[in-house]
C-alpha cells in the first residue's frame, strides 16, 4: 500500500521558488481583483518569511477580469501569475492550479478578503513545520470574531450541523474561503474529490478526515461581504446533493481511503476516526437529518403513487420504499454500522418499525376520512406529516435500543 511520506519541516526553497502558492479564484471580479492582490502582496511581503506566489485563477469571466489579472502579473512578475479557465467552478479552479503548482504549500482565499490576513501565517505554519496535513480557517471557533447577517449565520451553522450529523464530520467550518494543504497530500487527495463547485471544500475535508489526515483549525476574524455574488439557496441545494453523494460513497466503501493512510505511528485520535461516534446527541442529529430527507422522499413517492392508487395503498407503498432506504441510511450514517453482517436482520427489524409507522399513519388517514369524508390532497399531506413526526420519536427509540443497540463494553481490565 502506498502511503504519504512522513511529515517533515519544509526546507527553505531555492531562490525564486515559492514555498507558498496562494490561489484566488475569481469570476467577473474586475472591481475587487486589483486591490485584493495588491493588499495580499503587501501583507505577504511584510510578514511571510519564505518566497511566495499569488495565482489568480479566472473562472471564465466575461468582463475585464482577465485583463486586470494579466496586468497584475506583468506588474509583479516575480510574485503574481494569471491562469485562465474556460469553465466556471471554484473547485475546478483549485484542482487545476494546485495540481500544476510546484510549491510545497498550497492555499486559497476569496477575492473579497473577508478573512483578516493576519490569520494567514498561523494557517500555513503547521503545514510548513510538518505538524498538519491541511489547515482551515474557522468562523465558528469560540475565539473567532465574525460580522455577518443572521441569514448567513443560520445557513452556515445549519450546514455544519448537517455535516456533523450525516457524515460525522468533526471540523467546525467547511465553507470558510481560507484553506491550505501540503502539496504531497493534495496529489493523492484531489483525484478522489469529484465536485468542481462550492462543495469541493467540504468533500476534500470529509475524505481527509476519514482517512486520518490531520486538519488544523485557525480561528479567524471575518467580515461579511454585502456585495457577495454567492447564491445561498442554490449553493445550499448543491451542497446537500454533495452530502448525499459522499455519504453514499462512504457507506458502500467505494472510496479508496487507504491510499491516504497515515504512516505516522499509532495515534489514538486516528483510531477514533475508524468508527462513527455513538453519543446520543450525535445520533439524534444524524437521525433527524436522515429522517428529514426520508420524509421528503416519502412525500414525493406518496404523491406519485397517489396518481394511480387510493390513499391507503399509496401510503403503504411509499412508506415501505422509504423505510428500506431510511433503515440503510441510519444503519451507516447515524449508528455507524459498517459491512454486510446482520444487514438482513437490521432490515427485517426496520420493517417491524415500519409496521408501527404504518399503523400510526394509516390510522391517521382512516380517522381523517371518517371525520371529513373526502379530504383534499393537501389536507392528507398535512395529516401525514404530523403522524410521521409522532412515528419518528418511536422510530428513533426503537432504532437506538433494539435495532442498533450500542455494543456492550467489556469489563475493565486490571492494569499492571
Amino acid at each position: 500500500m502506498r502511503t504519504l511520506p512522513a511529515r517533515e519541516h519544509l526546507p527553505v526553497g531555492a531562490a525564486g521558488r515559492p514555498v507558498l502558492d496562494v490561489v484566488i479564484p475569481v469570476h467577473n471580479e474586475e472591481k475587487d481583483l486589483e486591490p485584493c492582490v495588491l493588499r495580499l502582496h503587501d501583507h505577504l511581503s511584510r510578514t511571510f518569511p519564505y518566497a511566495f506566489r499569488i495565482t489568480v485563477a479566472d473562472n471564465a469571466s466575461t468582463d475585464t477580469t482577465p485583463r486586470v489579472a494579466r496586468a497584475l502579473a506583468a506588474r509583479l512578475p516575480d510574485a503574481v501569475r494569471s491562469v485562465r479557465l474556460e469553465e466556471k467552478g471554484r473547485g475546478r479552479a483549485l484542482r487545476t492550479v494546485w495540481s500544476a503548482s510546484e510549491a510545497p504549500v498550497l492555499a486559497y482565499m476569496d477575492v473579497d478578503l473577508s478573512t483578516d490576513l493576519n490569520a494567514l501565517l498561523p494557517l500555513v505554519a503547521p503545514l510548513i513545520s510538518g505538524h498538519s496535513d491541511l489547515a482551515i480557517g474557522s468562523r465558528l471557533a469560540r475565539s473567532s470574531r465574525v460580522v455577518r447577517g443572521p441569514k448567513r449565520e443560520f445557513v452556515s451553522r445549519a450546514y455544519n450541523l448537517i455535516l456533523r450529523g450525516s457524515l460525522a464530520a468533526r471540523f467546525s467550518d467547511a465553507q470558510c474561503g481560507f484553506k491550505a494543504i501540503r502539496r504531497e497530500v493534495a496529489e493523492r487527495l484531489l483525484p478522489m474529490v469529484e465536485d468542481t463547485g462550492w462543495f469541493f471544500d467540504t468533500e476534500m475535508l470529509v475524505l481527509a478526515e476519514r482517512a486520518g489526515l490531520r486538519i488544523h483549525e485557525v480561528p479567524v476574524d471575518w467580515v461579511d461581504d454585502p456585495d457577495s455574488t454567492v447564491r445561498i439557496v442554490r449553493t445550499a441545494t448543491d451542497d446537500l446533493r454533495g452530502v448525499l453523494r459522499v455519504g453514499r460513497a462512504l457507506a458502500t466503501g467505494s472510496l479508496p481511503l487507504d491510499r491516504l493512510a497515515r504512516p505516522f505511528g499509532d495515534d489514538p485520535r486516528d483510531r477514533e476516526l475508524t468508527g462513527v461516534p455513538g453519543g446520543l446527541a450525535r445520533q439524534l442529529v444524524g437521525f433527524c437529518v436522515v429522517g428529514a430527507l426520508s420524509t421528503l422522499f416519502y412525500l414525493a413517492l406518496y404523491s406519485l403513487f397517489r396518481l394511480g392508487a387510493g390513499p391507503q395503498l399509496a401510503n403503504a407503498a411509499a412508506l415501505l420504499v422509504s423505510a428500506v432506504a431510511n433503515t440503510a441510511a441510519n444503519r451507516r450514517l447515524t449508528f455507524g454500522v459498517r459491512g454486510r453482517e446482520r444487514a438482513a436482520r437490521h432490515q427485517a427489524q426496520g420493517l417491524v418499525v415500519f409496521g408501527i409507522g404504518l399503523a400510526l399513519t394509516s390510522g391517521s388517514l382512516a380517522a381523517l376520512g371518517a371525520a371529513s369524508g373526502e379530504p383534499s390532497h393537501s389536507t392528507e399531506l398535512a395529516v401525514l406529516i404530523v403522524a410521521n413526526l409522532a412515528a419518528t420519536v418511536v422510530r428513533f427509540l426503537l432504532f437506538r435500543l433494539w435495532v442498533f443497540p450500542a455494543p456492550e463494553r467489556s469489563p475493565n481490565r486490571t492494569t499492571r
